[in-house]
C-alpha cells in the first residue's frame, strides 16, 4: 500500500508543481508530516533518538529536494523509475559498513544504468532532471542505509517525527516561503503526501528497519517505480517511444531481478552454512 501511494504521488506532485512553486510545497508538506507525527508521539525523544533523527532527515531532504526539483523538469514515468535505482544503490552503499556485495548486484546495477539510457534516449537524452533524479536514488538509498543501522533500537515514533521535522526546517530555513495560496488540487497534494507518504508511510518505513536490513527493505519497496510507471501511463498519458520502452523493462528487470536473485542466493548460501 505504502508503495502505491508513493507511486501515484509522482504524477499527483507533477501536476501540483506546475501551480505553486516546488520549495513552498516541500515545506508545506513536511510541516504537515511534523505535525501529524506530533500528534502520535507521546514522550521526547532520547538523545541518540535525537541524533539519528536528524542526521536520517537531513538526508531524507536532501532526497526529496533533488527528486521534487528534477520531477518538474523529467516525466513522472522516468522519475519514477529513475528513483527506483535505490534498490541497487542500497548494497553499493551497504557495502561501506561492511556488508558483504554480491555478484547479482554488479550485474543488476550494469543493467539499470544502460535501461537508464535508454530510458532518456540514449547518452544524449540524460537532462537535469534525470540526473538529479539519480542524485535522488542515491541519497534514499543512504537513508535506508542509515536507518537500518542506526534505528534498531530506537522508538520509531519519535525516529520519524524528527526526520519530518528536520526535513520542513530545512527547507523553511531556505527562505521557501510563498505569499501565493495553494489551490485546492495543490492543498489535495500536500495532504496526500503530507500525511500518507511522508508521515505515516516514514513511520512504517522506520518501524520495519527496525527489524530488517537495508537490503530486506529495498526488497519491500521494489514495487514503487512498477506503480509509479503505471500512474504514469494510466493518469498522465505517458508514452514510451521503442528505445525508452525497452529501457524502462531493464530497469525493472535490474531492480526486481536483484531482489529475486538475492533471495534466491542468499538462501541457498544460508543453506549451505548449516
Amino acid at each position: 500500500m505504502v508503495t502505491a501511494v508513493w507511486g501515484w504521488t509522482f504524477v499527483l506532485v507533477k501536476d501540483a508543481l506546475t501551480h505553486y512553486p516546488t520549495l513552498p510545497f516541500l515545506q508545506l508538506r513536511f510541516i504537515l508530516a511534523f505535525l501529524v507525527m506530533v500528534v502520535l508521539v507521546r514522550r521526547l525523544p532520547t538523545r541518540r533518538e535525537a541524533w539519528v533523527g536528524l542526521l536520517a532527515g537531513a538526508v531524507l531532504a536532501a532526497g526529496y529536494l533533488t527528486q521534487t526539483v528534477g520531477l518538474t523538469i523529467t516525466s513522472p514515468g522516468n522519475s519514477g523509475l529513475i528513483t527506483g535505482l535505490f534498490v541497487v544503490f542500497t548494497p553499493l552503499i551497504d557495502r561501506i559498513f561492511g556488508v558483504r556485495l554480491f555478484w547479482w548486484t554488479l550485474i543488476a546495477v550494469a543493467t539499470a544504468l544502460i535501461g537508464t539510457v535508454m530510458l532518456v534516449g540514449g547518452p544524449a537524452g540524460f537532462g537535469l532532471g534525470d540526473l538529479l533524479t539519480i542524485a535522488c536514488a542515491f541519497l534514499f538509498a543512504l537513508h535506508i542505509v542509515l536507518l537500518s543501522h542506526w534505528s534498531p533500537g530506537l522508538r520509531s515514533a519519535p525516529l520519524a517525527m524528527l526526520q519530518m521535522g528536520t526535513s520542513a526546517l530545512i527547507f523553511s530555513a531556505g527562505g521557501s516561503w510563498s505569499l501565493q495560496l495553494p489551490s485546492p488540487d495543490v492543498w489535495l497534494a500536500i495532504a496526500v503526501t503530507g500525511v500518507f507518504a511522508s508521515a505515516l508511510a516514514f513511520y512504517i518505513q522506520t518501524w520495519a528497519q527496525q527489524h530488517l536490513s537495508a537490503s530486506r527493505t529495498a526488497l519491500i519497496l521494489t514495487t514503487e517505480p512498477a506503480w509509479a510507471l503505471v500512474a504514469a501511463v494510466v493518469l498522465a498519458g505517458q508514452r514510451f517511444g521503442p528505445l525508452q520502452a525497452v529501457g524502462a523493462g531493464l530497469v525493472l528487470a535490474a531492480i526486481v531481478g536483484h531482489e529475486v536473485a538475492h533471495l534466491k542466493f542468499k538462501a541457498h548460501g544460508d543453506e549451505a552454512k548449516t
